[in-house]
């Protein structure tokens, strides 16, 4: 099991790596987070939803993500509470005194979920969540040590040396554990390295002094990080090249689902800029998207806070296009209806005004994978639908594509605003390269599924290049 220091260390970096350098071993592995918090959430062959951390750990293991790899997964809904899916499927809605009280019951769920993929496979590679040091959420903890303890299985911590403090962070965490807790932990590694390792010689060996844990050694930063699906929607923005087509995504509050942006963010030819609270739509904007949403009442109350509503207007009028995908096609409509309190009080939201359509909300979420046809270009694609609601209206008459026969979608008089439930779409070169061109910009061609496979096998040799594989394996029971 993989631990860390904090948030964002690079677990799930990590994990993948070590996932797909095991599988080169000729090991059948599967990934394991019990816990994930995450509104960007993949759907699964069985028919639920997961984390999409997870789902890139799949991939890197040769496997369909199942929801097993991750039994419980939390998605924010406001700052006080969160959905609680478990095992793939909605259980309830809980703040977090409420959630602590159901930790008890969501262990054993977690447990038949590990035992399950350690049955099937030889190896299991598990992701904490946050960090152990964390005590005050000891008891009842099913993510990091109350997991651990309880499955039997060893943990090495990772640690992010770019954020400074690694040092302390080792030792400090040490300090904190229980004697149970620390008796778990086989070791440590220090990751995001920059420069030349051996600067941090001393440092590694007095975290090795003072723990008496064993090292697994550094891991230098991976320059090709962001060529893999993003965890965090910010973190997409860290594409390095500037090219003349520009994308905007707006990033809500609540924002979700948003791997529909990681291809783009591969293009050459594009500028993609993942637009932050108080920052104005830029006037060169091409192309803006509005990605799905957690709570489409609350995002629009969060993008009109912003004067993004009339910024989106005055895109229009200068003849820019508009993209919502599914919480995004909501907002562009006349109006979202929430009669029984799904996302909130119960009520109803103006919406954008940009697409004659409208939409309720129905307390029964729609998860399935699909395979679609874009209607403007003919190109079929791979998707999938991870919403609540229905929307119809007189703009549903232009539909964005077809599914099985079935309309869906929605596009404007002027055929420059659309909208679309459907997620993943990008993912398909054929379908990315006619959708730009069909709005003035040009695909490099790249192959994006290729390039997510050729950074996995990359980021393994870097792993393999640098850590104590052997020796990590060997902890493995």
């Amino acid at each position: 099991m993989i631990q860390g220091t904090g948030s964002n260390v690079g677990k799930s970096m990590l994990v993948a790596g070590l996932c797909r350098a095991a599988r080169r071993r000729g090991l059948s592995v599967a990934p394991f987070k019990p816990q994930n918090m995450s509104n960007n959430a993949a759907v699964t062959a069985d028919g639920g939803e997961i984390g999409r951390a997870q789902a890139m750990q799949a991939l890197a293991c040769g496997l369909e993500p199942h929801t097993d790899m991750n039994p419980v997964l939390l998605k924010p809904e406001t700052d006080m509470g969160a959905q609680v899916v478990v095992q793939g499927q909605y259980r309830t809605t809980a703040r977090a005194r409420e959630y602590a009280e159901l930790k008890p019951a969501l262990l054993q769920a977690v447990l038949e979920s590990f035992n399950r993929l350690g049955a099937a496979h030889d190896l299991v590679i598990v992701e904490g969540a946050g960090s152990p040091a964390e005590v005050n959420l000891r008891k009842g903890d099913i993510a990091n040590m109350g997991f651990a303890v309880a499955a039997g299985v060893p943990v090495v911590l990772a640690g992010d040396i770019d954020r400074g403090g690694v040092i302390a962070q080792m030792v400090g965490t040490r300090a904190v554990l229980s004697d149970q807790d620390r008796a778990t932990v086989a070791g440590f590694l220090i990751n995001k390295f920059r420069g030349d390792p051996r600067l941090f010689d001393d440092g590694y060996d007095l975290i090795r002094a003072q723990t008496g844990w064993q090292g697994f050694g550094v891991l230098p930063w991976f320059d090709d990080a962001w060529k893999l699906p993003a965890e965090d929607a910010l973190d997409i923005a860290s594409a390095p090249h500037t090219g003349a087509f520009h994308v905007v995504c707006l990033c809500l509050s609540r924002i979700a689902n948003f791997d529909d942006l990681d291809p783009l963010a591969q293009e050459p030819g594009l500028t993609l800029t993942m637009l932050r609270a108080g920052e104005p739509i830029p006037g060169d904007a091409d192309l803006v998207i509005l990605p799905g949403s957690k709570s489409t009442r609350g995002d629009l109350g969060f993008l009109r806070a912003q004067g993004w509503d009339i910024d989106l207007a005055a895109h229009v009028r200068r003849g820019g296009h508009v993209l919502g995908i599914c919480g995004g096609y909501q907002m562009l409509g006349q109006i979202v209806r929430d009669p029984q309190g799904i996302e909130g009080p119960a009520g109803e939201t103006p919406g954008l005004g940009l697409l004659d359509v409208a939409t309720v909300m129905e307390p029964e979420k729609r998860l399935t994978r699909v395979q679609a046809e874009h209607l403007a270009t003919g190109q079929m694609f791979d998707g999938y639908e991870i919403h609540i609601g229905q929307t119809g209206g007189p703009d549903c008459a232009r539909p964005f594509a077809r599914i099985d026969g079935v309309d869906e979608g929605a596009i404007n008089g002027t055929g420059r605003v659309m909208g679309s439930y459907l997620h993943g779409l990008f993912r398909h070169d054929g379908f990315r390269a006619a959708f730009l061109s069909g709005l003035g910009a040009r695909s490099s061609g790249i192959r994006y599924d290729a390039g997510v496979e050729t950074t996995l096998d990359a980021l393994a040799d870097h792993i393999e290049a640098h850590l104590d594989l052997p020796g990590l394996l060997a902890v493995a029971r």
